[in-house]
């Protein structure tokens, strides 16, 4: 059977930002706990206290991702290199048995210095290219049967510190201070030290100031 701490910690990691400002003690209780009683009244089908909420309110324990925040400032100052591309295409394609071998032409004759990246899901494939190499790409996906495209786009791309795998939270903050802002990221890519989010032409300047706000 469910219990009220049970209740108030699925509700509390169903919103993180929330979650957070448990963790920092930013937050008023009461208020909370009266606002959280009729939703977990709802979840145990009985009538519950405010102030029982509250205890497990004050109980609650963040998870680990939350209790490292030494180590994730420390990871956050030693990021790397920012840069950023323009003028930017995102295609989406959907999957075929002549997909790959048409990618792999592409890789044999672009421009070393054109903004190539191509990723393959289960159902369908996306590939991020410079404008400049737009016609190239085009002609080697002439029958691919093509599912989206937008373009207008930019690319910031940082360096990871190289034990960024071992950081909880790394992405979960960076991704915070994006949804803080209110900016949608069209695309996200990664390689193992690599990170790229892909945003519309219009708000790269303020994408590329919140990461760079990371660093300090």
């Amino acid at each position: 059977m469910k219990t009220i701490s049970a209740c108030v910690q699925e509700l509390l990691i169903q919103q993180p930002f929330l979650e957070e400002a448990i963790s920092r003690h930013i937050i008023n209780y009461s208020a909370l706990a009266e606002e959280l009683q009729p939703t977990i009244a709802s979840m145990l089908k009985k009538p519950v206290k405010s102030g029982a909420i509250m205890m497990a309110l004050r109980r609650f324990q963040p998870p680990q991702r939350l209790r490292s925040e030494k180590k994730l400032k420390t990871s956050l100052q030693q990021l790397g290199d920012i840069t950023v591309r323009s003028r930017l295409v995102d295609l989406t394609f959907q999957n075929s048995s002549s997909l790959v071998h048409n990618h792999a032409q592409i890789l044999e004759v672009i421009n070393p210095k054109a903004f190539y990246a191509f990723s393959r899901g289960l159902y369908e494939s996306n590939l991020v290219v410079s404008e400049s190499e737009l016609p190239l790409v085009e002609t080697k996906f002439s029958e691919e049967n093509l599912l989206g495209r937008q373009d207008q786009l930019s690319a910031i791309s940082i360096r990871l510190p190289e034990n960024n795998s071992e950081i909880p939270g790394l992405y979960y903050h960076i991704f915070k201070r994006f949804a803080w802002e209110g900016i949608s990221l069209y695309e996200v890519i990664s390689t193992t030290n690599e990170f790229t989010v892909l945003v519309k032409d219009h708000i790269v300047d303020l994408a590329f100031g919140i990461i760079k706000n990371l660093k300090a």
